[in-house]
């Protein structure tokens, strides 16, 4: 999107090994515990930039992939088959205190991964917020009982439906820069950028309604997505004001840019590298508004719109969640309950 949101990069994950939270009954059992464990210490290693191997052996041990966002989505494709396999054998004993407790004492993370190709980065955005679909909808709904009261929000369905909705806005923001490239029309980027604000809103309306939970929020995630969705709409006024230009509704078009301005300054986030990139879409938006006044007065001489007189915005979203559909590596997991 428009802004960086900084504060994962100093996120840490914590250690998880599986073979000292569920008993093994057997060897073979123990092995596919320890292999999880070290798939995911790998993960691990990455996340909290403890890794420390040469490029070359990176590059060996991901089978020849040379970009650093490439290899870790291979070490994901080579843990989640594993951690599947885990969660089926765990599902069949859902109903067994022993195992819910030793469930209950996990507590696993996400990475967000963005590469610079613009193609790739919308189809893995789209893959992010299918998986999310699938966490909320068919995995946190299921291990509510087991899970403790207090816990991270990352660990329940409503906020995997907020990531859910923040990814899909990443793929469309991904997509309009795309669009942008090829000369899309002003009127049709006006749309897709409302289209952005509107899933941001979505994304806003789930936190606000999850039952008081919203309070777990970090105020600077709050004020990112809330900033972000401003900057869109902002951008979507500016379009929309540069198609009824160019049709001869100059009138039309400063009342846009005027209302817009008031707006976007209302909403000034409080990062300072935020802040900067606020100002230059203002900044932008503002010289196209003094240009249209100039035009106005000298040449059309139109009355200028207001309130009710502007046109409503509407958005287009062009872009869906990939359904994610679980691999399992089917192996016989037995524990001692």
């Amino acid at each position: 999107m428009m802004l960086h949101f900084r504060e994962p990069a100093k996120l840490k994950t914590k250690g998880v090994i599986f073979e000292d939270v569920y008993a093994a009954r057997d060897s073979a059992t123990l092995e596919n515990l320890k292999e999880l464990s070290s798939k995911r210490k790998v993960i691990e290693d990455s996340i909290n930039q403890n890794c420390y191997i040469t490029e070359a052996i990176a590059r060996e041990m991901s089978g020849g992939l040379t970009c650093p966002f490439q290899q870790d989505l291979r070490k994901l494709e080579q843990y989640l088959p594993l951690l599947e396999n885990l969660v089926y054998h765990v599902d069949l004993l859902g109903g067994n205190h022993q195992i819910a407790w030793w469930t209950s004492e996990l507590k696993i993370r996400a990475l967000e991964i963005v590469p610079s190709d613009l193609v790739q980065s919308a189809t893995l955005f789209r893959e992010a917020a299918g998986v999310f679909l699938y966490l909320s909808q068919e995995v946190f709904p299921s291990l509510q009982p087991t899970l403790p009261a207090e816990r991270p929000p990352e660990a329940t369905s409503y906020m995997s439906t907020v990531m859910s909705l923040i990814c899909l806005a990443e793929a469309q923001a991904v997509s309009i820069k795309k669009a942008e490239e090829k000369g899309t029309t002003a009127g049709l980027l006006a749309k897709l950028h409302y289209g952005v604000a509107e899933m941001l809103g979505e994304a806003i309306d789930v936190l606000y309604s999850a039952n008081g939970q919203c309070k777990d929020i970090s105020s600077c995630f709050m004020e990112f997505i809330c900033s972000c969705k401003a900057l869109h709409e902002l951008s979507s006024q500016k379009y929309l004001a540069e198609s009824l230009k160019d049709a001869g509704q100059v009138g039309i078009a400063i009342g846009i840019l005027h209302d817009a301005l008031i707006n976007v300054k209302k909403k000034m986030p409080g990062e300072e590298s935020h802040k900067s990139i606020f100002r230059k879409e203002v900044d932008v938006a503002a010289d196209m508004l003094t240009k249209c006044e100039r035009e106005n007065e000298f040449v059309w001489q139109q009355k200028i719109a207001s309130g009710d007189e502007l046109p409503l915005p509407q958005g287009n979203k062009i872009v869906n969640a990939m359904p994610y559909r679980p691999k399992r590596w089917e192996r016989e997991l037995a524990f001692k309950i």
